[in-house]
């Protein structure tokens, strides 16, 4: 039995006329976005707001608040289990570029940040909800979240991921609705104020089994706490631009997707609640079909078990029982 999965790495970039690829999950932060009439207004607003963003928090030597952009791109994982050709699309990811415009300079910036795999699809959408059905009380399946931590740790250690980045991936997420945040008085100048949360959920104990640490800040000009997994340092091992490129490209899209907690018009307090009730918010000019988009994650769960899990479970089953990561 062939134990080396390989992996194949592709990218296009994330402009107004991108259109996803047939393997892109559609519930996808960048592909939900780029579908339907309103799909290359859509897009330009969003990266116009990423560009805003980014220069409001890089302020220094930029007194116009106009001397960056952010170029983006898509950077599909394909998983070929039995090298034998036949690829499954496991993840994708977003890395960012910064285009210093004084300069002329492109630099690099951060991968990871947005995190989007089938395979999570599978084990929330379906394994889950399998688990918990016609049960009295919710619980979580002892093994849940493993081969998928696995299988992300064995790429970021794979030749494949060494080739194509410098640094290991930052992937920034939302706060969770059913925790309670608390400020402390530790404060990064790019980062922010950071906050802790009053217990751990059930995402940062997945993302545990993926080797990723996560702490909360809340950046300047943000109105509530980002997430950020990371291996590593964060505060460290990245420069400032670096991570305002993370910031300001995930926020933008939280105050699309989640604008009750992103886009609210009151700011966290020191002790803070996100509410997806929240009515007192603003919503940004970019349109999207948010029940649509809850619908898919069980379609997209579907395909993961029909065209990898099931076909593939013996073999994933003996490669993750003697997997050391």
């Amino acid at each position: 039995m062939n134990n080396d999965f390989t992996f194949t790495i592709k990218s296009i970039c994330l402009d107004e006329n991108y259109h996803p690829s047939d393997s892109t999950r559609i519930t996808t932060n960048f592909a939900n976005l780029a579908r339907g009439e309103s799909r290359q207004a859509n897009l330009r607003n969003a990266l116009k707001m990423i560009d805003n963003s980014f220069n409001a928090l890089a302020h220094w030597d930029n007194p116009a608040a106009d001397r960056y952009s952010v170029e983006l791109e898509i950077v599909s994982v394909d998983m070929d289990v039995e090298g034998d050709g036949e690829a499954f699309p496991s993840i994708e990811i977003l890395k960012t570029n910064i285009i210093d415009n004084k300069t002329n300079e492109r630099i690099e910036g951060i991968v990871g940040n947005n995190f989007s795999s089938y395979v999570r699809d599978y084990d929330f959408s379906i394994l889950l909800l399998d688990h918990n059905k016609d049960q009295q009380q919710f619980s979580i399946p002892a093994d849940f979240g493993d081969l998928h931590g696995k299988l992300f740790k064995y790429f970021v250690n794979s030749n494949a991921y060494k080739k194509h980045f410098k640094k290991l991936p930052v992937i920034c997420l939302s706060v969770s609705d059913n925790k309670t945040y608390y400020r402390t008085e530790n404060q990064h100048p790019v980062l922010g104020v950071e906050y802790q949360p009053n217990e751990s959920s059930l995402t940062e104990q997945y993302f545990k089994k993926m080797g990723l640490q996560v702490r909360y800040f809340m950046p300047p000009n943000s109105v509530a706490p980002l997430a950020f997994y990371f291996f590593g340092d964060l505060l460290n091992d990245y420069s400032n631009l670096e991570l305002i490129s993370t910031i300001s490209t995930m926020e933008t899209f939280q105050k699309v997707y989640r604008p009750e907690i992103y886009n609210a018009n009151a700011v966290a307090g020191k002790c803070y609640q996100p509410n997806l009730n929240n009515q007192d918010h603003s919503i940004t000019q970019i349109v999207y079909d948010r029940a649509e988009r809850g619908q898919l994650a069980i379609e997209q769960g579907k395909f993961a078990e029909e065209h990898f899990i099931k076909p593939y479970q013996s073999v994933l089953e003996h490669w993750s029982a003697n997997c050391a990561l």
